[in-house]
């Protein structure tokens, strides 16, 4: 499985990386976002649900957990920060909104990894050398088979 190496030098240029990878999104996709606080997971979703057509503004869901969108496919953003275990999220209906045909989007994917599907899009961030640059390690990689 190839992963590609995005790096990013502001809040602006995460969001046209994800726009360009929700282009190649479907329904059923899962895509596990994994990084500390600030490392600009929310910035990507914000991104992403452009690419997606969803014209609301997207909210970080830290404290309602679940954020719905509506856009060419549905927009289901998750917060896993807050969720003590996995059998906790089974109460929120995770697994429900893993098969009802949208675009899910998971931050803090790490508190869920074994709910997880095994064909979900995995990206991790980390901090770069200057104060607004990322890393992005995109795993599989949705550009593999052509530009």
């Amino acid at each position: 499985m190839k992963t590609r190496i995005v790096r990013t030098g502001s809040p602006a240029e995460t969001r046209q990386i994800a726009r360009r990878l929700a282009q190649r999104l479907g329904a059923g996709a899962v895509v596990a976002l994994y990084g500390p606080l600030g490392a600009g997971k929310t910035e990507f979703v914000r991104g992403a649900a452009r690419g997606l057509d969803v014209r609301e503004v997207v909210r970080s869901p830290g404290y309602t957990l679940i954020n719905e969108y509506r856009g060419r496919v549905p927009v289901f953003h998750v917060d896993f920060y807050r969720i003590g275990s996995e059998s906790e999220m089974a109460t929120l209906g995770v697994e429900e909104y893993l098969e009802c045909g949208g675009v899910l989007f998971i931050e803090w994917a790490e508190r869920g990894e074994g709910i997880l599907p095994e064909s979900a899009i995995r990206i991790r961030f980390f901090p770069g050398e200057h104060e607004n640059e990322r890393v992005l390690e995109i795993e599989p990689d949705p550009w593999a088979e052509g530009e």
